[in-house]
């Protein structure tokens, strides 16, 4: 990871990511728009958006070599299978149902990590990871649904988790060689492309939505996507392990929206499942800084 210009502390962007990305559960759960169509338009304004700035940068894009593309474009593919998956997922179950799921994040990239980067990781922190993905089980489990179509809606979720592990893994290698401001327009725009050929083959609508569907995907192309864009700067100095571990915080956030916002239950063993999530992010976090504090000093 990249040590010479290390931010003094993740703790700050990584909180505001876990708040930003709550919200996307909520901005779903409002709209009526068919989830591809969401994906679409988030992914399409969010790289619009950020057209100034990576005009002022574009000089990197010279960096880009063509086997870059290739993993640049299959990124996209991934983001784009996350948000359709996921967002899926939230028109079939409760938010809570389908965040939970998400708790498996940290896992599958872990095994991700280990096969494709040779990547380990202690038993304290593989300890912290169980303590938050048991607080995650709990939030959720007074919502597992046992209907066929919250089933389906949890699956969905689960085969998003591989999606969204995918373009993290991706991303930790080629955030190395362009800024995270590059890489994220690139994969959005990707992104974007790929739902709209999907839109276009399974003749989903793209037009005729009324205003308030409009206002829905430009609060997804700016305050979710924001995590997006906090949490591959971060890929600079952590691993895509880390990235998943503090998502965790994701059901919290989201869970405790979905009560006073969608008025979905909250019962207290998912109050105390939201302690115990802070309470692993937490201690996992502090693992893995002191853990990058010991590789620092044995590497000088």
């Amino acid at each position: 990871m990249n040590q010479l210009e290390r931010p003094k502390s993740i703790g700050l962007p990584l909180t505001l990511s876990i708040i930003a990305i709550s919200f996307s559960a909520i901005f779903v759960k409002w709209s009526d728009a068919p989830a591809s169509i969401l994906s679409m338009y988030r992914m399409c304004f969010a790289s619009i958006l950020m057209i100034p700035i990576v005009w002022r940068k574009r000089e990197e894009f010279k960096k880009i070599a063509k086997k870059d593309w290739f993993f640049l474009f299959f990124s996209g593919l991934f983001l784009a299978l996350h948000f359709v998956l996921w967002f899926g997922s939230l028109k079939l179950t409760t938010v809570a149902s389908s965040t939970i799921i998400l708790a498996l994040q940290p896992i599958v990239s872990l095994v991700g990590g280990f096969f494709l980067f040779k990547e380990r990781t202690t038993g304290s922190a593989l300890l912290t990871m169980g303590i938050a993905i048991m607080g995650a089980i709990m939030i959720g489990w007074g919502d597992f649904g046992l209907s066929q179509e919250s089933i389906l809606g949890d699956i969905l979720s689960f085969l998003s988790v591989i999606a969204v592990v995918g373009y993290l893994l991706i991303g930790q290698s080629i955030v190395k060689k362009v800024s995270h401001w590059i890489y994220s327009f690139c994969v959005f725009f990707f992104a974007s492309f790929v739902l709209a050929i999907y839109n276009v083959g399974t003749e989903v609508a793209f037009s005729g939505y009324p205003a308030r569907e409009w206002g829905i995907f430009l609060l997804l192309a700016t305050v979710p996507t924001i995590s997006h864009v906090i949490n591959n700067w971060l890929l600079n100095y952590v691993n895509a392990t880390t990235i998943s571990m503090s998502i965790l915080g994701e059901p919290v956030g989201a869970t405790t929206l979905a009560f006073f916002l969608l008025s979905e239950r909250l019962v207290s063993g998912q109050i105390v499942g939201g302690l115990l999530v802070l309470l692993g992010v937490f201690f996992f976090l502090i693992q893995q800084k002191k853990t990058n504090a010991l590789k620092k000093v044995s590497i000088q």
